[in-house]
């Protein structure tokens, strides 16, 4: 992954939706032992690469481990992690689109929430190349955000099912858009639907 961060249709149909949900119970808890983690000399998270931001109180670190990556984003002022991003291996598709795709799942802390961390992250991942596809379901300020990238990267709708990836073009009926096997596919960097499609063997 590098250490920086086209078109797109001007309304995109939306994906299911669910509706946003509480954020979770024991998720400072978990920020706080990630973070503890980073802290601790001899664990494997310590001394992970970090670059820097826009923002001189926040950093990003960042790994990979069995093909995902984890980006971090710390808080080095308040002394605590603000949230993650994974970007998850897919075991829906074949080995060929596993080389190029992910799944991006994100845990911020509701105090650093709506100010484009998980933005700047995916933006992060796509200019090094990735390529990114949605689960089955979005919460509300996912598919916003997805929508939101669609404004500079290329995003078309594809059918998973079997291990094969189908293109469905860069609109679909609502009939479409309602089966579970729709996904939404935004292309990284010098990535274009027809190149995508000889990597990955998407018909």
């Amino acid at each position: 992954m590098p250490s920086r961060g086209l078109w797109g249709f001007a309304r995109p149909v939306e994906l299911r939706i669910d509706v946003d949900p509480a954020p979770a119970a024991g998720l400072g808890g978990e920020l706080a032992a990630i973070h503890e983690r980073i802290r601790t000399p001899g664990d494997r998270l310590h001394g992970i690469p970090r670059i820097a931001t826009g923002d001189p109180d926040l950093v990003i670190r960042y790994r990979e481990a069995d093909g995902e990556f984890y980006v971090y984003v710390e808080d080095l002022r308040r002394c605590c992690l603000a949230g993650y991003t994974v970007f998850n291996r897919l075991i829906e598709v074949g080995r060929h689109a596993d080389r190029y795709v992910r799944a991006p799942h994100s845990k911020y802390d509701t105090a650093y929430q709506r100010r484009g961390l998980a933005t700047a992250v995916y933006r992060w991942g796509l200019d090094a190349g990735l390529c990114l596809m949605t689960g089955a379901r979005q919460s509300v300020g996912a598919h916003a955000l997805w929508q939101a990238l669609a404004r500079q990267y290329p995003l078309g709708y594809v059918d998973v099912r079997g291990k094969v990836v189908t293109y469905l073009g860069d609109a679909v009926a609502p009939e479409v858009l309602g089966d579970l096997h729709t996904r939404m596919l935004l292309l990284g960097r010098s990535w274009t639907m027809s190149r995508f499609a000889a990597a990955t063997r998407m018909r």
